[in-house]
């Protein structure tokens, strides 16, 4: 099955992100947000990551046109009746998820949509569990930026058929152009399962003193060739997001290093959430 029609729930920058490389790749979209101020602001997310990639080249003006015209943002679920396939990238809250599923759940008309998951550690058997489709939910979970980044995990459940696991392979790797990865239905799947622990470690070494964050990131970075450092990297991805994450892994699993550490307790009770909230570990503009 071809996808032409698909939804996102959830404009944050994740589902802005995923919002917008449908539109790219052509499909019709739908992105349903709480309001229609926050779904406005969803859209005008999309327009300025479009107008940056047209400033450096990387797409059209016209490319830009088309593509925004292919988005409808609007703040009523109903909207998604239509949709051949629908991802959820509301907040990683299960409650929140759980009752979005149960609701797009009744709501698609077409016995073969597919309702998607992006939650990073949530289990996606619960999720098709209360949706009354159990059979054609699964998690596709994009990585942030969505535009750039080329990778996307396809997490099926005990209950996803066979039909909705490749039917998401060729819509992720030919609609869309990136690379699927498979991975079972744990929490954390297969990079989050390895990134947060890392994460979370430099939040530790932060706590107790050992460096800076200058420092610690900056040793990452020249010692290691990575692109960011943990802390400027855990700002981007958002500390709240982190320790939601780290939360359910250690839950499922019960391993110490999947514990969030008090001092990101803290930043998070005092909306310190990073490149979002203009604050995280470095200040933000």
């Amino acid at each position: 099955m071809t996808i032409e029609r698909m939804g996102v729930i959830g404009g944050g920058l994740m589902g802005s992100g995923i919002a917008e490389v449908n539109a790219r790749a052509g499909l019709d979209v739908v992105l349903v947000e709480v309001s229609e101020e926050a779904a406005l602001a969803a859209r005008g997310r999309i327009q300025a990551s479009l107008d940056k990639a047209e400033k450096r080249g990387k797409i059209s003006a016209e490319d830009v046109a088309a593509t925004m015209e292919r988005i409808r943002a609007v703040s009523d679920l109903g909207q998604l009746a239509d949709r051949q396939l629908v991802v959820e990238a509301a907040s990683e809250n299960e409650q929140i998820k759980l009752d979005l599923f149960t609701k797009v759940g009744a709501i698609l008309t077409d016995d073969d949509a597919i309702l998607a998951s992006n939650t990073s550690s949530i289990p996606i058997v619960k999720l098709g569990a209360v949706s009354g489709r159990a059979g054609r939910v699964m998690g596709v979970h994009f990585f942030n930026p969505a535009p750039v980044m080329k990778l996307v995990e396809l997490i099926p459940s005990l209950t996803t058929s066979p039909e909705t696991l490749e039917t998401m392979r060729g819509y992720v790797s030919e609609q869309l152009g990136k690379q699927p990865i498979d991975a079972t239905d744990r929490a954390g799947f297969i990079v989050n399962s390895l990134l947060v622990p890392y994460l979370l470690s430099a939040i530790r070494m932060y706590e107790a003193g050992y460096a800076s964050a200058e420092d610690i990131d900056r040793g990452m970075v020249l010692g290691c060739g990575h692109p960011m450092g943990p802390l400027a990297l855990s700002d981007l991805i958002g500390l709240d997001t982190i320790k939601a994450i780290g939360e359910s892994m250690y839950e499922e699993f019960k391993e110490p290093l999947y514990s969030p550490p008090p001092l990101l307790d803290r930043m998070v009770d005092a909306g310190l959430l990073g490149k979002k909230s203009g604050h995280g570990f470095y200040p933000y503009s």
